[in-house]
């Protein structure tokens, strides 16, 4: 039987243009090895998995590369490199900190850099996990590391910088490992599932490249791991099912319902989604994303910002066209508040259904609800089955938005009045699930009234205006009396454009203001009808110059109105209150 080599380190790049997702740090270091500035010491910092230690090697073989290549690269062939390669050079030492992090292991390493190398032109120290070392380690290898030889070269590499002493890090160039894009990961599996045979649609390599999170190293492991699961054919169900992780066709149900203002069809998939053994965190997190998603593609400019396949993406495009940027906007704050209140609920569920529900009637309030029936997924990903019964028997449906008006106002009948025989009603007054958020029929009867029926804005004057912000401000008095008392020192004026102008001190008082001014604004356009009505606040400099702040400013404002309190103060040998 053959031995197995996984993928990271079959496929691990020997060369810079082969290293993936750092293009900008292995174009330095081969400007470098080709102008001849190459630094006595580097410190390669990032995230695993991204190519730390594999930079390292390559640069130490390039560097002593007998023959390099006009593109910096090593040439594979000469002495050097084939020692190298396997494994037996005696100028490129590999030192693990983690079980080498002791004084003496240092103290051995300074005796090795004495030697001068034998074959090639340096001598070449790769530390890996360098933050491991003791303190008295890093105190014995400063003075090695600030004035080494000529011919000696330290690569240090770390995934956590932040342990490194700051003399170490000021005698190193520093490079930072930035992760991998979800692309370019991608890009890289597909390569090396062609090299092996291994036939993987798109959408699923994007799946393991999203689960890496930046990490290459990680998405190979993964990669192996699918293909002992499902063989050579790696599909997108498959994929999901070995990684756990939840099919975007849910997200996408769980949209149109919201679409659809269709809390009983949310609460159904949810259910689903809990029954699959998901934590509630997580399907919260990746609602958030979709919504997010949802709202960059509203802009083509950032559709690019979408890291998932293409198959995927035609879907967010497509719903995204369904929804109003309002709505999404609206959808993710109530996301993100049920997010931060997720672990300190005790019914952590119903947390979530709450959010669901609210997101629910978002949609009928902007009266904008789409006529599509929405339809449940199997628990089994990416099947489509009918729409589930409710319990009393009926199918759900999708909500229709009320027709636009085709008669005229003075032709809706006027309602019975109470002294004719009316029929007696037995229908409930209690709402089902798929009928919360909806208006009822005399409030749809009142909204087309209200839209048809022009409105007359009546004029306001300065005195009725003063009248109504004072009764405003003696309403909000228990709950807000500071803000009660700026309202009734706000000197209110309005001009002709109906602007409302409201003066303030500071921006203290600005912003309490600001916190009641929708609550102010709807009360004043109801009380004097009128619904062209703004309001705008202004800081009065010349007011917050008369304002008194500190007791010596109180006093010398009252000395200034009796000169004869300075001597009373003398007198009787007062003092002010500070």
């Amino acid at each position: 039987m053959e031995n197995y080599i996984v993928s990271a380190r079959k496929y691990r790049p020997e060369t810079f243009d082969t290293v993936v997702g750092q293009s900008a740090i292995t174009t330095t270091l081969k400007n470098a090895i080709k102008s001849g500035h190459l630094a006595q010491a580097f410190l390669f910092c990032g995230p695993r998995g991204v190519g730390k230690t594999t930079c390292a090697r390559i640069l130490a073989k390039t560097i002593n590369c007998l023959n390099p290549t006009e593109d910096m690269e090593a040439c594979g062939e000469c002495e050097s490199c084939v020692s190298f390669k396997n494994s037996n050079s005696y100028n490129i030492y590999e030192l693990d900190a983690a079980s080498n992090n002791s004084v003496d292991d240092i103290r051995s390493l300074v005796e090795q850099v004495r030697i001068p190398p034998q074959v090639g032109k340096y001598k070449i120290y790769i530390i890996d996990e360098v933050h491991m070392l003791s303190q008295a380690a890093f105190n014995a290898f400063l003075k090695t590391l600030e004035e080494p030889p000529a011919y000696a070269k330290f690569i240090l590499a770390t995934t956590e910088k932040h342990k490194i002493i700051p003399t170490i890090l000021s005698r190193c160039q520093i490079f930072d490992f930035k992760r991998i894009k979800i692309e370019d990961i991608a890009g890289h599996l597909a390569n090396i599932a062609a090299k092996e045979g291994v036939t993987a649609e798109p959408d699923a390599l994007h799946i393991i490249a999203q689960k890496a999170d930046g990490g290459l190293r990680d998405a190979l492991s993964m990669f192996d791991q699918l293909v002992s699961f499902a063989g050579n054919h790696l599909t997108y169900d498959r994929i999901i099912d070995n990684l756990n992780v939840l099919d975007y066709d849910y997200y996408f149900k769980i949209v149109d319902a919201f679409l659809a203002g269709d809390v009983s069809t949310c609460l159904i998939l949810f259910n689903q989604v809990m029954e699959r053994g998901f934590d509630g965190q997580h399907f919260i997190t990746g609602l958030g994303e979709h919504l997010r998603n949802l709202l960059v593609c509203k802009d083509p400019g950032t559709i690019e910002l979408i890291e998932v396949g293409e198959n995927i993406k035609e879907k967010y495009l497509k719903q995204s066209q369904t929804c109003t940027v309002p709505f999404i906007i609206k959808a993710l704050d109530v996301n993100n508040q049920c997010d931060q209140n997720y672990k300190g609920s005790n019914n952590k569920r119903l947390c979530i259904e709450i959010a669901l529900m609210k997101i629910c009637s978002f949609q009928m309030q902007m009266n904008d609800v789409p006529a599509q029936p929405v339809s449940i997924p199997h628990p089994t990903p990416r099947t489509s089955n009918p729409v589930p019964a409710h319990p009393d028997g009926h199918a759900t449906q999708a909500i229709t938005p009320p027709q636009p008006l085709s008669t005229p106002v003075q032709n809706i009948e006027p309602l019975q009045s109470s002294t004719s025989n009316p029929q007696p009603s037995f229908r409930s007054s209690t709402p089902s699930l798929k009928n919360i958020g909806q208006p009822t029929e005399d409030e749809k009867k009142k909204s087309i009234i209200e839209e048809v029926a022009p409105v007359e804005n009546k004029p306001l004057s300065k005195n009725t205006l003063e009248a109504l912000i004072l009764e405003f401000a003696k309403q909000i008095e228990t709950t807000s009396p500071s803000t009660s008392s700026v309202l009734i020192a706000s000197n209110p004026t309005i001009d002709e454009r109906n602007l409302i102008c409201l003066e303030v001190v500071n921006r203290i008082q600005e912003s309490d203001i600001k916190d009641v001014r929708l609550d102010l604004l709807g009360f004043l356009k109801k009380r004097a009808e009128n619904n062209l009505l703004q309001i705008e606040i202004k800081i009065n400099e010349q007011r917050t110059k008369e304002v008194l702040y500190s007791p010596q400013d109180k006093y010398n404002k009252m000395k200034e109105e009796n000169p004869h309190l300075s001597e009373l103060r003398k007198a009787l040998d007062l003092d002010l209150e500070l």
